[in-house]
């Protein structure tokens, strides 16, 4: 796997995003140029680059709110991978994107079969592997959720030339993770007897402690309505902060099912991982089920980063979303009438650390008078009289169902925001929750299957969560956006 450019983009709020550092590796380009004959498309300047990308990641200073090649209802972005259009000149894909804090790391790596018909991104290495660097190129720049300052970072961007040609000679990444600086809780290398991996600048010196964290994200599009398929998908991530001594320390984390479980697939490791069945990797949403599926249990032996990283990420075809809803809006003279309906499915926790659904109103004057009812929760207008805020709490009731039902007038003396694609009766409710203790797919970490070859034994800690990401139900009563496939990666 090898990358042809790698950008660190500045995006500081209230200023205006540019390039900090930039780096183009001329041999990858030269074979990008061979492999991909007359259909190869040039690396932009940096200045177009920067445009496009913030274009597509919806950041630019534009006016323009809709952009057809980005937000038409046929276009499935396959988020970190992004696509960028140039003008004329074909399409860059694929441009890969994290982003965290005041930065957006991004890079596009070479690939190195045909782009047409283009290739799931579970079957290019080179996605992985450069999703792998970005991360740890994130967390050398950033530390693991410490906030530095203007300087230290600016320090540790000036670096990045000389720490390339060690951790991405050419454009080619080795086959190691990249490591942050050492931790308070990490010394320099004196003696130690087994070889010192050169991407591990120290080892840890304390109690063995493994803390293991499976966090699930569901998406779901719900229409209520028979001629509209609704559509979810829910994928997962395992994140690992190993403090464990030596040089190569061995650590096997098992991620298990329940019987009924759905198996995990689209399965993509960290290069730490040392060995793993084929059979978890071939695993693939793509492919029809027939049934066969390897259900487990998956284990992953690896030997540990000093830092917190992403040990394996995953998809799952869960057959049900965990909160179904039903939103009816109607026009009665100067009203509008609503009535929601949201029903928590029996297999899920039913315990949150949060859950609201938001009732965003577009094109429309501000709220006059709103004489709504909730059989649960509490209802909150925003201070913009364009949004009605419903917090659940922490608990459904017993029947595990909850409506609202009222009407609201538009007699505000101000216009609220506007939207192209909300007119009319076209609306959404968007629901934002988060369920500890808890995966749809029922994965888990027993602490028990974790193993750890230490002299000492071990502290292990686990926990699971499910957290909601572009979850909507929509109007049932007026036109909606309907994708012609399943929700995609």
């Amino acid at each position: 796997m090898s990358l042809r450019a790698l950008w660190i983009i500045s995006n500081e709020k209230g200023q205006k995003a540019s390039i900090r550092f930039s780096k183009r590796f001329s041999t990858v380009e030269h074979r990008a140029r061979n492999l991909a004959g007359s259909s190869y498309v040039a690396v932009p300047e940096d200045s177009d680059f920067l445009q496009l990308l913030l274009t597509e990641l919806g950041l630019s200073n534009s006016n323009k709110s809709y952009v057809a090649d980005r937000d038409d209802c046929l276009y499935r972005p396959r988020s970190p991978a992004v696509e960028l259009r140039l003008n004329g000149k074909g399409t860059l894909w694929p441009v890969l994107v994290l982003s965290q804090g005041p930065l957006i790391l991004a890079c596009l790596p070479l690939v190195d079969i045909p782009s047409e018909p283009r290739p799931p991104l579970a079957s290019l290495l080179s996605v992985s592997q450069g999703l792998t660097l970005l991360a740890g190129l994130q967390t050398f720049l950033l530390g693991s959720g410490v906030k530095l300052d203007s300087e230290g970072l600016a320090s540790r961007v000036a670096t990045l030339p000389s720490l390339l040609l060690q951790v991405c000679p050419l454009g080619t990444p080795l086959d190691t993770p990249l490591a942050g600086t050492p931790t308070a809780s990490t010394v320099p290398i004196s003696t130690v007897t087994q070889k010192q991996p050169a991407w591990k600048t120290g080892v840890y010196r304390g109690r063995a402690t493994v803390n293991v964290a499976v966090v699930e994200t569901v998406r779901s599009m719900q229409y209520g309505n028979q001629s509209r398929q609704d559509l979810w998908d829910v994928y997962g991530t395992v994140t690992c902060k190993c403090e464990v001594e030596g040089a190569l320390p061995n650590v096997t984390v098992t991620l298990s099912l329940p019987p009924n479980g759905s198996p995990l697939q689209d399965i993509l490791v960290h290069p730490c991982v040392t060995s793993l069945d084929s059979s978890i990797l071939t695993a693939s949403s793509v492919d029809n089920a027939d049934g066969s599926a390897f259900s487990g249990p998956y284990k992953f032996p690896f030997s540990p980063p000093l830092e917190p990283f992403r040990l394996c990420s995953y998809t799952s075809q869960v057959p049900v979303p965990p909160i179904l809803g039903s939103y009816q809006l109607k026009e009665e003279e100067n009203n509008l009438r609503v009535s929601v309906s949201l029903k928590l499915h029996e297999s899920v926790r039913n315990s949150f650390e949060y859950c609201e659904a938001h009732l965003p109103f577009f094109n429309r004057n501000q709220m006059g008078v709103v004489d709504v009812k909730v059989s649960s929760g509490q209802l909150d207008v925003s201070k913009e009289k364009n949004l009605l805020v419903w917090g659940l709490g922490q608990k459904f009731p017993k029947s595990r169902e909850v409506t609202l039902d009222g009407k609201i007038s538009f007699t505000g003396s101000s216009h609220g925001p506007s939207d192209p694609l909300c007119t009319g009766l076209t609306a959404y409710i968007k629901l934002y929750l988060k369920v500890p203790d808890t995966t749809l797919s029922g994965c888990c970490v027993d602490q028990n299957s974790v193993q750890v070859y230490s002299s000492a034994k071990p502290r292990i800690v686990t926990s699971r969560e499910l957290q909601s990401k572009e979850y909507f139900i929509w109007n049932s009563t007026g036109s909606a956006p309907v994708s012609s496939g399943q929700v995609m990666m």
